[in-house]
């Protein structure tokens, strides 16, 4: 199906994004994917995430695809000037800076909605207003003091999820509040400002763990060693060092599980007949279980598993997932180009929305844009014509 064909909902909207790192870029990579037109104002000498090494160097290509870019310096009165002229046509404003950043350059939800009052204004923080709201938060800062670590970490040992969950989610919830907006200002008219919070996202992923001690009266203990309601729950050691992840949740999977495998003795033995009576012998079947298995092949467990109907997974890191069967076969993968470091101007495969709409996936319509790349094309949408906005660029303005 040609890419024109894939549902925009969003289509003629205008976003303006002055984000930066991974929170607020999500926010506004939802609604471009979603068919916004979302312009990132970045500074003169460029989002600093453009030139992070390591494990910030994914950051920029993941979460910028489908923006136009126009740099600006929002420290000369101009370049302000210029911001807000760029937000008197726009619907949405979406901004992660420290809370009093924006209203510096009169770039705020109070300033911006005074002249445009239809005007939607997401804001994605650390904390939602409140004792913490002046604290520089992270997402390894609130998955410490939000009990993410905690659970997800050996006892003594906190350990921070290994990818940006917060800030992604918090980002998506941003992207969800204005949604919400959008349609409440369908029926009234009228904007409102949305706020997003690494902290309160961080609770609400561990508010189900919250409830278990509020149902139970007994703490959550970390993943790693918790109660588990399941016996069958855990990664195998194969043959030749190969991972597996195998389970059986069921006394119905349990059979199966018995049956695929060929163990009819486990299967037969009543002191394993039900989940919980399984749950209690767990030490001991483990145990069972790992030396069966030991010199099995990963991918001759992973057939029999399949074939049963049960649950499993091969341990995967995440460069194997560009040769991931399903991915390509359905489309979950794009191609997109890189803007920046070495690589700059290859061509790769990047993670899309997971979901469809209509039965399609959502793609890069714009790759993640060079520094100031719509710079002049945005300029002239505001009136100046060439020689000016070539004077801009001289004066460091714009870039």
């Amino acid at each position: 199906m040609p890419e024109t064909t894939v549902p925009q909902p969003l289509n003629g909207l205008r976003v303006i994004e002055f984000t930066h790192m991974v929170m607020g870029p999500t926010c506004g990579m939802v609604l471009a994917d979603l068919g916004a037109e979302v312009i990132k104002v970045e500074p003169v000498d460029g989002d600093r995430t453009r030139r992070l090494l390591g494990a910030g160097s994914g950051f920029f290509p993941m979460f910028n695809r489908n923006k136009k870019s126009i740099a600006i310096d929002l420290h000369q009165p101009e370049g302000a000037e210029l911001a807000r002229r760029l937000c008197a046509g726009a619907d949405v404003v979406a901004e992660n800076f420290k809370p009093g950043t924006m209203a510096k350059y009169g770039l705020d939800y109070a300033s911006l909605s005074a002249g445009n009052p239809k005007l939607i204004y997401a804001t994605c923080k650390g904390f939602l207003p409140g004792p913490y709201d002046h604290r520089t938060a992270l997402d390894e800062v609130v998955q410490m003091m939000g009990g993410l670590a905690y659970m997800t970490g050996r006892p003594g040992d906190p350990l921070r999820a290994g990818t940006s969950v917060n800030d992604i989610m918090g980002g998506l919830f941003g992207a969800v509040g204005v949604l919400g907006a959008l349609i409440q200002r369908g029926v009234t008219g009228r904007g409102m400002e949305v706020q997003s919070a690494l902290y309160e996202n961080n609770v609400f992923l561990v508010g189900q763990h919250m409830l278990q001690y509020a149902m139970t009266g007994k703490p959550a203990a970390p993943l790693p060693a918790r109660d588990n309601p399941w016996a069958v729950y855990d990664v195998f050691t194969v043959a030749g060092g190969e991972q597996i992840f195998l389970a059986a949740v069921s006394d119905a999977q349990w059979e199966k599980f018995c049956d695929a495998l060929g163990f009819p003795d486990l299967k037969s033995e009543p002191e394993l007949a039900t989940n919980n009576q399984r749950v209690q012998q767990r030490p001991r079947l483990l145990a069972a279980l790992r030396e069966r298995l030991q010199h099995r092949g990963a991918s001759e467990l992973a057939a029999l598993m399949e074939r049963a109907g049960l649950p499993f997974a091969p341990i995967r890191r995440p460069e194997d997932l560009f040769e991931d069967e399903h991915l390509l076969a359905t489309g979950g993968l794009a191609d997109v180009r890189l803007p920046d470091g070495p690589r700059a101007g290859e061509t790769v495969k990047t993670t899309l929305l997971p979901f469809t709409l209509a039965g399609e996936r959502l793609g890069v319509r714009i790759d993640p844009p060079r520094l100031g790349e719509h710079s002049r094309e945005l300029l002239r949408s505001l009136g100046l014509d060439d020689g000016r906005v070539d004077a801009l660029k001289a004066q460091g303005v714009v870039a």
